[in-house]
């Protein structure tokens, strides 16, 4: 994992916001008493554990947790990839569903049940969480569709509320692809100049008067994965939903129409998540073409 770079003057503005918003971040710090708020045992936000929402019930895709990616189960695949980041003290599967607690405790991975009353996935990692013996600073939400996530990815995410004080949630873009700009599956991002997030939607952001995709634009796509502050987590499951969240389905959006910061990172990464079932034969030839079994 990389951030991205280009000779072009479009992509050489987003790498600017990505250095600008790190170095922000830690003047924000310095200015509010880092020394006495980071320096006290240099461990600020260092407990860190990795969770993995999964549902049986999809109204996309029924059971996509346990559908077989290349002989593995889909959840399987995602909880091999998280074991490889370095910034995980733990992992630990959250689910509603004993088809799919049964598979995951089949490979060794350890288990909460949480109740079907959770709203999404942010929801059902809160929960997991308050049932975990050990406490925790950070809780990275690993989407259970991405069988390909980058262990990196995870880092950099984790490292990024790390070094970012008052921000409270950080996730992770990478650049969205032309064909894909009008597709409602794959989420765009809009940042400023600092790497905090301004919005996200399933419609085209930034939308200009022509009304078509500009390919010369640096549009952004979001990824699944997202950290928080523990404290934090357990705020969100408390708040309202609010109307963007809800006209978008976007759950992130709850966290910025609250005022909140979200810090964002921009990656190198070919996203391929799995949304619907068509979506499998097109990760299995990925994998087939990258010789990963």
């Amino acid at each position: 994992m990389s951030v991205c770079s280009s000779s072009s003057s479009s992509s050489s503005s987003q790498k600017t916001w990505i250095v600008h918003g790190i170095l922000a971040g830690a003047a924000i710090a310095a200015a509010i008493g880092a020394s006495a708020y980071l320096g006290r045992s240099r461990k600020f936000r260092s407990r860190v554990v990795g969770i993995i929402p999964a549902r049986y019930a999809s109204s996309r895709f029924e059971g996509k947790p346990l559908v077989q990616i290349l002989g593995k189960p889909m959840i399987q695949r995602t909880w091999e990839r998280s074991k490889l980041a370095t910034t995980l003290d733990h992992i630990v599967v959250a689910t509603d569903d004993e088809r799919i607690a049964e598979c995951c405790r089949g490979f060794g991975a350890d288990v909460i049940m949480t109740s079907e009353s959770c709203r999404n996935g942010t929801e059902r990692c809160n929960e997991a969480l308050e049932k975990l013996e050990k406490k925790y600073d950070v809780v990275v939400n690993i989407q259970g569709d991405e069988p390909l996530i980058e262990p990196e990815i995870i880092d950099g995410v984790v490292k990024a509320l790390q070094v970012t004080p008052d921000a409270v949630f950080s996730t992770a873009v990478t650049s969205l692809k032309p064909e894909d700009g009008l597709d409602p599956n794959r989420v765009k991002c809009v940042v400023d100049n600092r790497g905090y997030a301004i919005y996200f939607s399933r419609g085209l952001i930034p939308y200009n008067k022509s009304g078509k995709v500009n390919p010369d634009f640096p549009y952004m796509l979001h990824l699944g994965i997202q950290s928080f502050d523990s404290k934090f987590l357990k705020v969100y499951s408390e708040l309202q939903p609010t109307p963007l969240q809800q006209e978008e389905d976007l759950e992130q959006l709850k966290v910025l129409e609250n005022g909140y910061k979200m810090k964002v990172i921009k990656v190198d990464h070919e996203a391929h998540g799995v949304d619907t079932p068509d979506d499998v034969e097109k990760i299995e030839s990925l994998m087939r073409e990258r010789n990963l079994s």
